[in-house]
């Protein structure tokens, strides 16, 4: 089925099933075309209770090798606590200025819990 990305619910129901109840974080880009449409989603990286590696460079090159428009970012805290820690801030700027270097925007970033989500994009983080 061709899943159109309307608002961050969306995504976190296509995530949902994938981060639910995982006791270690992992970060997911969706690969989106033109059309907000999801082409795919990438397993980036998968880390410990507390955090998880992110690099720039593997998340672009996954996204320009999947032929992206934008992508989304995604993380899960199995602690449960949605707030973003200073460094989820500080990689997310750092993600969102480098789409919009490759004129690749990053539509969103969601943290997510079992039941739960903060949404960058909603709040206006991005």
């Amino acid at each position: 089925p061709v899943l159109k990305i309307l608002g961050s619910k969306d995504v976190f129901d296509l995530l949902c099933p994938v981060m639910s109840d995982l006791n270690h974080e992992e970060f997911w880009i969706l690969i989106l075309n033109r059309a907000n449409v999801v082409k795919t989603k990438i397993l980036i990286s998968t880390g410990g209770q507390s955090g998880t590696v992110v690099d720039p460079k593997i998340i672009f090159k996954k996204a320009l090798d999947a032929n992206a428009a934008s992508i989304i970012l995604a993380h899960n805290h199995p602690s449960g606590n949605l707030k973003p820690s200073a460094e989820d801030i500080k990689v997310t700027k750092r993600l969102v200025e480098a789409g919009k270097l490759m004129d690749m925007p990053v539509l969103d970033h969601l943290i997510m819990t079992d039941r739960l989500f903060f949404s960058f994009a909603d709040e206006g983080l991005l």
